[in-house]
This record gives C-alpha cells, structure tokens and sequence, in this order.
C-alpha cells in the first residue's frame, strides 16, 4: 500500500477512534466518578487522532518518534479508561469491547511505526 495512502486511511482511522470516544463519554451517567473517568478518556482518545495528525507533519525521523510516542501513550490510556469502565461495571463489557479493541490495534500499530523508525538502517 502506498504510504500516502496508508497514512490517510490511519488519519481517518484514528479520527473515527476519537468521535467513538466523544460518542461513549456523551452517553456515560451522570454521576461524579463517571464523568471523571470520562473526562480523562475524552482527552486521551481525542489526543490520538490529534497528535496522529501533527506526526504526519513531523520535519525530521526525531520529531515524529517523538509525536508517535505520544500517541502510543494516549491510547494506552484509552484502554485503560476503558478497561476501568469496564470492571467497574459502569458500562456493560459487551458495549466497550469492540472500542477497546480498537485501541489496542492502535496501539500496536503506532508502537510497530516507533520501532521501524528507531530501526538503524
């Protein structure tokens, strides 16, 4: 697959993530714990597709191991809300799997891109 190609579809991906997210955190209860929870992964899942797309802009290999690091640690934390939302049973496990399946898979994805730009060619 062309580069140019993949980088769009990861762009439209990773944006398709956060409006996900923003669509689950504006269905959460109400109660203090839920929107403190939901909070926190409003702005970490929203944060993968934002620093996705300044990666994409990245002036040097540095710059962009540096911003794809950063997108690696926000959806780690992606899955962590998630996870925590689901074991506290404050929504039903079968509602957040296929949404932390995805952020796991992005996970993945962007910690393989570190690694291959880290690689000594």
């Amino acid at each position: 697959m062309d580069k140019a190609i993949f980088n769009e579809a990861l762009r439209n991906r990773t944006k398709q993530f956060a409006l996900r997210i923003i669509k689950l955190f504006q269905s959460l209860p109400k109660s203090g714990e839920c929107q403190i929870i939901g909070k926190q992964l409003l702005k970490s899942g929203t944060s993968v597709a934002a620093n996705y797309r300044a990666a994409c802009r990245a002036k040097s290999k540095a710059e962009f191991v540096s911003k794809i690091s950063i997108v690696i640690e926000e959806a780690d934390e992606s899955a962590f809300w998630l996870e925590l939302l689901i074991d506290s049973k404050i929504v039903q496990e079968k509602k957040l799997t296929p949404l932390l399946h995805e952020a796991i898979e992005l996970l993945s994805i962007f910690s393989t891109a570190r690694k291959t730009s880290t690689k000594k060619t």
